[in-house]
């Protein structure tokens, strides 16, 4: 950053931390925490990872630290909503329940300064996969594990050649032509959704493919993730959105770029 100043914002949107994962860049989402605070806050699912913590244990202090802040913020007044995902379907069943000032939800309606309701959901309910073919979805993220692995050593490849930051997995998830169906079809179907909600757009995240495109008549914007592009979506006090790369400010970037998203031939469709 090149000042130290505190950025705020009417609202701010951020998912996919996948916390108790070895993926999550918990450090990074600190230090924008630190210098980006708002009125009002959505955490839109997978904040934390319990498929992997299910399968071995991982919780170091950074991951506690970003817990931790969270919690200070909404003892400061910040109204903290945490909407539940797939990977912390879990937290579901709290509905309505408040932890610490940060109440569980499964979706929400946000107004914006500018008048407009905006649907804010994870997305996991639209993915036939996660919703009708457990197994599979499971599968695809043991898949990623591996290809995590990858992405781990040509950063590390780039970074003793002294070239800059540059995500493997984006790139390939960018070519691969279902993944870029997959991502077409889930925004369309994410769109409708907000269509038969009578509301203005949708603001999700599931797919870590930060954007924000207007499709008709409603807007659909996905807040990214944390574990490998480092994004967040803002709201100014005028209404307008923005995505901020976090990864693209800082001056060191991600070392184990990672997208738990399963690209194969599923068909997504409203649940």
């Amino acid at each position: 950053m090149s000042s130290t100043e505190t950025r705020t914002f009417r609202s701010m949107f951020i998912s996919d931390l996948h916390l108790g994962s070895k993926a999550a860049k918990a450090e990074f989402l600190i230090d924008f925490l630190r210098y980006h605070d708002a009125d009002i806050i959505y955490l839109v699912g997978d904040i934390v990872d319990g498929w992997r913590l299910r399968r071995n244990w991982h919780w170091p202090q950074s991951h506690n630290d970003v817990v931790q802040k969270l919690l200070r913020k909404a003892r400061k007044g910040t109204s903290i909503t945490y909407i539940a995902g797939n990977h912390d379907e879990f937290a579901r069943q709290f509905q309505g329940v408040h932890f610490g000032g940060i109440v569980v939800a499964d979706r929400a309606i946000h107004e914006t300064a500018d008048g407009r309701r905006l649907l804010v959901i994870h997305g996991d309910q639209f993915d036939t996969v996660v919703h009708n073919q457990r197994w599979l979805a499971y599968l695809g993220d043991y898949a990623y594990d591996a290809a995590m692995m990858v992405n781990r050593v040509v950063t590390k490849l780039r970074h003793l050649l002294g070239l800059p930051y540059w995500s493997f997995s984006s790139w390939a998830k960018g070519r691969v032509k279902r993944a870029v169906n997959f991502i077409g079809s889930f925004q369309t179907v994410l769109s409708d959704e907000a269509r038969r909600s009578h509301v203005d757009g949708v603001i999700c995240g599931h797919i870590h493919h930060a954007v924000i495109e207007n499709y008709g008549d409603v807007q659909y914007i996905n807040t990214g993730d944390w574990v490998e592009s480092c994004t967040a979506v803002v709201e100014h006090f005028d209404g307008r959105m923005e995505i901020i790369n976090w990864a693209k400010i800082l001056p060191e970037a991600p070392d184990e770029p990672f997208i738990p998203m399963l690209i194969d031939d599923r068909v997504v469709e409203a649940a």
